[in-house]
This record gives structure tokens, sequence and C-alpha cells, in this order.
């Protein structure tokens, strides 16, 4: 059993949990305590009703989570708002939850380590948003089919393709999650080739007219690396197991 105290302290520490900003009701850092101590812990990429209830069946101590409890912002605890709660503070279930912060990271984020997977080197930060850099781009020639294929090995699925740039890529950008609206950021800001998660409809033929190859692999998918990677620096860290929930959206 390790502090609960000093796993969130030193999550929050390099995470820089208090410096990075984010949308106002990400919430980054200890969304619910426990009684203070962790003999297990989760990983999940939502901090949903069906996950807390995994984590529990499994004696989890602390949940880790990309996407937290409260981005509706104030709401009334009812139905699944107030299962989830009570479910977790009646199973002694802390969750702790990272955002921008886990997406910006250099090493243990989800977009340098998808960056890092699929055989990207000498990454440059890029995509400016609230107050840093979060993406990582770098210049490489890939065949368009050879990215695919590495994409698809990692993600585990096929990804979605909308080829309006190169047969061969220049510049590979890569910004998980939700980020396909902003394809013409990614076009500013010399990338060819963007992969994100998913995005509007909109955004197929606006990469067409940008001459930008956009890959979709998957909201889900491009955000499961951040909670493992710090699940696992936590376990090493403090020596307490972990596991990861694997709920995937499809989406």
């Amino acid at each position: 059993m390790q502090s609960l105290s000093a796993l969130v302290q030193h999550a929050d520490e390099i995470l820089k949990c208090r410096e990075v900003g984010d949308w106002p009701n990400a919430w980054n850092g200890l969304q619910l305590e426990n009684s203070g101590r962790v003999g297990r812990i989760a990983a999940a990429v939502d901090a949903s009703e069906a996950v807390i209830g995994l984590a529990v069946e499994r004696g989890a101590g602390l949940l880790v989570v990309h996407h937290g409890l409260f981005w509706g912002g104030v709401q009334p605890l009812v139905g699944a708002g107030y299962r989830k709660l009570q479910r977790a503070i009646t199973h002694d279930l802390a969750i702790y939850s990272a955002h921008l912060p886990l997406d910006a990271h250099p090493k243990l984020g989800n977009n340098a380590l998808l960056a890092k997977a699929i055989g990207l080197r000498k990454c440059e930060p890029f995509f400016f948003e609230k107050g840093r850099h979060i993406g990582w781009k770098a210049k490489v020639r890939l065949p368009l089919e050879e990215v695919a294929r590495r994409l698809g090995a990692v993600l585990g699925s096929s990804p979605h393709l909308a080829p309006g740039g190169p047969s061969v890529t220049g510049c590979v950008g890569v910004v998980t999650g939700g980020a396909g609206a902003e394809v013409a950021r990614a076009k500013a800001e010399g990338v060819d080739t963007f992969i994100t998660g998913e995005g509007p409809h909109h955004s197929y033929a606006l990469a067409e007219e940008l001459g930008v190859n956009l890959f979709y692999g998957g909201h889900y998918a491009t955000e499961t690396f951040g909670v493992k990677a710090l699940a696992a620096h936590l376990s090493r860290r403090f020596r307490v197991p972990w596991e990861f929930i694997d709920h995937p959206s499809g989406l």
C-alpha cells in the first residue's frame, strides 16, 4: 500500500498540472480522493460508469483517466453521475484525471508516444493550444500506405484517410483526440499529413482543398497511450501494480 497523496503529488509535478492550461471543466489532478492508501492502480481513457465498475471489481484504489468526471460543469448529482461517485466512494476508489497535461507531455504524452510508436524521429513541438504546444511533427518521407500500415498496427484497426495530400509524406504531425477540425492549423505549420483521432464531416473536403492527408485513428484508440504510460511510471516508482481497463467506444 502506498500513500495516495504521494502518488498525486508526484503525478501533478511531472505533468505540470498547475501550469498547463486546459478547458475549464477538465479539472486536471485528483478529482475524487479515497481514504488515503493505494494498493492497485487502474488506467483507462474515460471515467465512465462502466470503467469505474470494472476498476472496483479489480480492486483498484486509484483510477487514472484522460477524460475525467466533470466535463459538463456543475450538474445535479443524479442518475449516472450519482451512481459513479457513490460506487467509487463506497469502494474507496480515488480518481485522477489528466487531459492536456497528458496530451502534451514529451515522454508520457499521447502525442509523443503515438509519434514514437509509428517511427517518427527528431520530432518538433507544434499546434499551440492553451498556452503551449501540445502536438509533435517530424520531417519524414514515407509512402502514404506505409503510414496507414504503421497506424493500423499500433492502434489495432485501420485508420480512416482523407487523401488530400502527397502520396509520399514530407512532414507528419500528430495531435490525438478530436483535432480534425484544425487541419488548417496543421497545414499552416508545414504539415502535409495530419494524424488525429476524429473530426467533423467537413474536414474531409477541407483536407482535400488544403492538400493535406488527414488520418483519423479514432479518438479512443489514439488516447490510450498516455494513461498507460502514466500508470506504468507510477507503478515503477511506488511499487504498486497496475492494469489497463480497455473499454473502447469505437469512435
